[in-house]
Formats: C-alpha cells, sequence, structure tokens
C-alpha cells in the first residue's frame, strides 16, 4: 500500500516541473524549482534511501543484483525496486528536460520547436533528446553538448 502511494506521489510531484517547462520557460519560478536542482536532490534522496533498504534491509526480490539480465529483472519482482527504478528514470528523463529547456535559450532556438521534444523527453525520455537533436541539427546547431558557442573546438 505505501509502495503504491508513494509511486502517485513521485508521479504527480514531477509533473509541476514538466509543466513550467513546457508551458513557462522562462519564468523566474521554472528557474527557481527546476533548474536550481530541488528536483534532482530530492528524487536522488527518495532513490538514495530505497536502494539502501533494498540492499541492507531486505527491501527487495531474491537474487537482485547487476551480473545477469535476470538479477536485473530481479530488481523490479520488488514494489521497492519499481520505485528506485522510477525515480531514476523520473529524475533523469527531467533533469535532461531541463538541459533541453536551457540549451533551447542560450542558442535561441524558438521554443514551439523545442516544446515537443520536451514532451517527448518526459514521455519517452530519450526519443525527446533525439528530437531535440534533430531540432538543432535541422536548424543549423549541430549535435555538440558544450554549452556555449565559445568551447567548441
Amino acid at each position: 500500500m505505501i509502495y503504491d502511494i508513494l509511486f502517485m506521489l513521485i508521479n504527480a510531484l514531477v509533473v509541476p516541473a514538466w509543466l513550467l517547462l513546457v508551458l513557462a520557460p522562462s519564468w523566474r519560478t521554472t528557474g527557481l524549482v527546476v533548474h536550481s536542482g530541488l528536483y534532482p536532490l530530492a528524487y536522488g534522496a527518495l532513490y538514495t534511501v530505497c536502494l539502501i533498504a533494498s540492499i541492507f534491509f531486505g527491501q527487495s526480490a531474491e537474487g537482485v543484483g547487476f551480473e545477469s539480465i535476470g538479477a536485473v529483472s530481479a530488481l523490479f519482482d520488488h514494489p521497492n525496486g519499481v520505485i528506485v527504478g522510477w525515480s531514476h528514470y523520473l529524475v533523469f528523463d527531467l533533469f535532461v528536460g531541463a538541459w533541453i529547456g536551457r540549451d533551447a535559450q542560450r542558442r535561441g532556438l524558438p521554443h514551439m520547436a523545442v516544446a515537443p521534444c520536451m514532451l517527448a523527453c518526459f514521455l519517452f525520455g530519450p526519443v525527446g533528446l533525439l528530437a531535440y537533436m534533430l531540432v538543432r541539427l535541422l536548424r543549423g546547431e549541430g549535435i555538440s553538448l558544450f554549452e556555449t558557442h565559445a568551447e567548441k573546438t
């Protein structure tokens, strides 16, 4: 029961950050909430607590490990493992989505071209990043991951 509530909570709490990125990318609140590190720290703390519970306090299925596909699959056979994995996805997808937003603003890319990439990142993770890189290529910006144009080699 607690895992169901926790799952619903972490899903619900990430939505406002994505709405700010997509609907209000330039608002001060977006910068304070999404680009501040608040979400990665909060979700990272949850991830760490659940991971420690899994490793040291038996909150995992039998056979969990990283040495085989079966051992990794076993991680998701326990609700705590699902929370560990899902919080990992949520924080990294949001981190990438926030980077897309900052990168697009630095490059002066139109938000209408970037917003669908952010939605794809929210829903499908790497697909959104690939879509964003395609937008950058089509606009002549290349796919370099350097933060500023001055750092390009």
